[in-house]
């Protein structure tokens, strides 16, 4: 039996000129009887409403596919305001009360801190949120700071000293780099454990921005700033795990991704075509498949249940990854306080080994690494697990091809490619096998974390050095909004 849902509010009022009946359902939809639109959605389409002498405007969102006029486009939303006079002052009193309350009830941010990274991507951060971010917050009268980044790390400096019970959330108007410095900068505080649950947002301006388009895939919306900010707006939530990545005493926390071999290869080296604009990738990518590199080294993992299959079994050892041997580039020198990973008995859990020599071996904790690359489709964003991907021996034909199914993640059905979920992971790199003397890149979350010899840009230094590390999952740590 269906169940009745009340009306909250109803009454007479003027629309355009007429009179006509409008009603505040139970079940948070505004109607009335007049005029082309004569419903909205409280919960998806309104975002706040202000008061015109004897006026309500209601600022709403509509399907662009409905405006096209309005210069809509399918799979965009529209800012349309709708306006109606109350017919009396007592009237107008209720129906903000009522307005109000309701769209309270839905927990929405009222505060929040925004980065904006005016240097990553196209560099067109400023101006996104500028058109798309400022007008919707404005309309959601949500308050905010901007703060724009002026260098590596800004972020995260900020965010280890920010006064965090003024704001109802942190929102990155840029790439996926500034939102891992936000995560790295509220894990190093000292109340590390409130801090990461503040809810974090992002709105695409940068290059990869694949946890955005992970979040807004879930639902099928496009990667676009106008439905990344209003996922925010709409405050719905959802946990993130946090992976730990341990070398010595140097501790880093990654969101996104992990790759050694051809597609940490890729993205660092491509840096050198970067006047090539987006171009650089696929044609750097050919040219790595022409002449394509194996390296030696190994991997140890605990499997997910039903991935016990994969590679030999194995025993945990902590040597070389709480003090690594001493390479020829010493890494960046880390404080250390804060979060110091998650608490697991790494001994006692099954491991399993797998050899090299590999083409690529990737990690992935959300299904998406960029707008047009699914690495990982089948990735959840708290189900403790981090998904592995490793290609060994590949002919190149079917490697190009293999590459040529990621923006759909069909490369994972390739017969040459491992496909599983991890809840620990040891990396062991080694140099190429062609070239003895040359080592390889590790690169997490879009940035190299470790650099071989002989690699590009060697004499840079990087976080961790080109060895031995070891990487662990924490559960639902972090707490991102969410469009669902």
């Amino acid at each position: 039996m269906d169940q009745i849902v009340q009306d909250i509010l109803s009454d007479r009022v003027r629309v355009s000129g007429g009179i006509t009946a409008m009603t505040l359902t139970g079940d948070g939809r505004l109607r009335w009887t007049d005029g082309p639109q004569r419903s909205l959605t409280l919960e998806k389409q309104v975002l706040g409403f202000v008061v015109e002498g004897n006026k309500i405007r209601i600022r709403a969102v509509v399907d662009g596919r409905d405006e096209i006029c309005c210069g809509g486009s399918a799979g965009s939303v529209v800012r349309k305001d709708f306006v109606f006079e109350p017919l009396s002052e007592d009237s107008k009193r209720l129906w903000c009360e009522k307005l109000r309350d309701f769209i309270d009830s839905f927990g929405r941010p009222k505060r929040l801190y925004i980065f904006v990274n005016p240097f990553g991507g196209k560099k067109i951060a400023s101006k996104i949120f500028l058109d798309d971010v400022k007008p919707l917050l404005e309309d959601a009268n949500i308050q905010f700071t901007v703060q724009e980044t002026t260098q590596q790390l800004h972020a995260k400096e900020i965010v280890k000293g920010l006064d965090l019970s003024k704001y109802d959330g942190i929102v990155c108007v840029s790439g996926d780099g500034i939102l891992v410095e936000v995560v790295n900068g509220l894990l190093e505080r000292e109340d590390w454990n409130d801090a990461i649950k503040v809810p974090l947002g992002v709105v695409p301006a940068g290059t990869g921005n694949g946890m955005i388009k992970s979040l807004l895939d879930l639902v099928g919306e496009p990667c676009k700033a106008s439905n990344a900010i209003l996922a925010v707006i709409r405050g719905h939530k959802r946990l993130l795990d946090v992976a730990t990545i341990l070398q010595g005493k140097t501790r880093f926390h990654s969101v996104l991704m992990l790759a050694w071999g051809l597609v940490a290869d890729i993205d660092i080296e491509s840096e050198k075509y970067r006047w090539m604009g987006s171009a650089r990738i696929d044609f750097y990518a050919l040219q790595r498949i022409l002449y394509l590199r194996q390296y030696n080294g190994r991997v140890s993992f605990v499997p997910a249940p039903g991935f016990e299959n994969h590679g030999e079994p194995s025993t945990y050892s902590e040597q070389n990854i709480c003090n690594p041997i001493p390479s020829q580039q010493q890494p960046i020198k880390i404080l250390q306080h804060g979060y110091q990973g998650p608490d697991v008995d790494l001994k006692n859990l099954e491991w399993r080994i797998i050899n090299g020599p590999f083409v690529a071996v990737w990690l992935h904790n959300v299904p998406w690494g960029s707008e047009n690359t699914m690495a990982a489709p089948d990735a959840k964003f708290s189900d403790g697990y981090l998904d592995l991907i490793i290609i060994k021996v590949c002919p190149k034909l079917a490697l190009l091809s293999l590459l040529s199914n990621l923006n759909k993640g069909g490369h994972v059905k390739s017969p040459y490619v491992a496909y599983l979920k991890v809840k620990a992971f040891i990396l062991e790199p080694g140099a190429l096998t062609q070239e003895p003397n040359r080592e390889g890149i590790i690169d997490c979350d879009g940035e190299v974390l470790a650099r071989g010899k002989g690699t590009y840009q060697c004499d840079q230094k990087s976080l961790m050095s080109y060895d031995k590390l070891q990487i662990t999952v924490d559960q639902g740590l972090a707490t991102l909004f969410s469009p669902v």
